[in-house]
């Protein structure tokens, strides 16, 4: 397997945790996202998106770190990254899929160029939108993780799909200063992944293109 990058893309950071979860081996590609690598001719012709993680197995090209994360689980079921119970299951894919789409949609690196260029907004009020969105959701998430009394992780004892969505989220709310004082679950649980080899070595301060 060979996953095609950028050390601080959260979704990329997703495939990194998830591949280590799984224990599997993989090949590291950079992709530089600052110089726009990845909408060269010759990255586009394999992914049409333009997008990162690319994960290359089986002979195929797979792009959305989502849709990616389902793949792996389905190809590659033990340990499985949703738990056997329905409702448990739907638990998990509400708080995941609530940050993966309410927040990363509306954060991610193009719509945050956009606003710097063409919209002319300045440095200090891009930052201040990426803290709104934030708390527009980890508010909430936060909530539901304190009505569910959850443990070291969402469900059981070890992380699966929300805590390898959360996670990365996490790291990105951190650079930009967002203050996590009112989340002690999230961070409760944050604190716990970080704990695990699988998490550590995902991390993107410990990736071959870290600047």
């Amino acid at each position: 397997m060979t996953l095609y990058g950028y050390f601080r893309s959260s979704t990329s950071y997703r495939l990194r945790i998830a591949l280590n979860l799984k224990g599997l081996a993989y090949d590291n590609v950079p992709v530089d996202l600052r110089t726009g690598a990845n909408k060269d001719a010759a990255f586009t012709q394999r992914n049409p998106f333009g997008s990162l993680p690319m994960l290359e197995a089986d002979g195929r090209d797979r792009a959305q770190s989502m849709a990616l994360l389902e793949w792996l689980d389905e190809a590659y079921p033990s340990p499985a990254f949703l738990p056997a119970d329905i409702e448990a299951r739907y638990t998990v894919r509400e708080l995941a899929y609530a940050i993966a789409t309410e927040i990363h949609a509306v954060n991610n690196l193009p719509v945050l160029k956009y606003l710097k260029d063409p919209l002319g907004h300045s440095q200090d009020e891009i930052d201040t939108w990426y803290r709104t969105w934030l708390k527009r959701t980890l508010d909430p998430v936060e909530t539901r993780l304190a009505q569910l009394k959850t443990g070291d992780f969402l469900h059981g004892d070890a992380p699966g799909l929300f805590e390898i969505v959360a996670i990365p989220q996490l790291a990105n709310a951190r650079r930009f200063d967002y203050d996590l004082g009112d989340s002690p679950h999230l961070t409760r649980i944050e604190a716990a992944c970080l704990a695990l080899p699988a998490f550590a070595a995902a991390h993107p301060d410990r990736q071959i293109d870290a600047a």
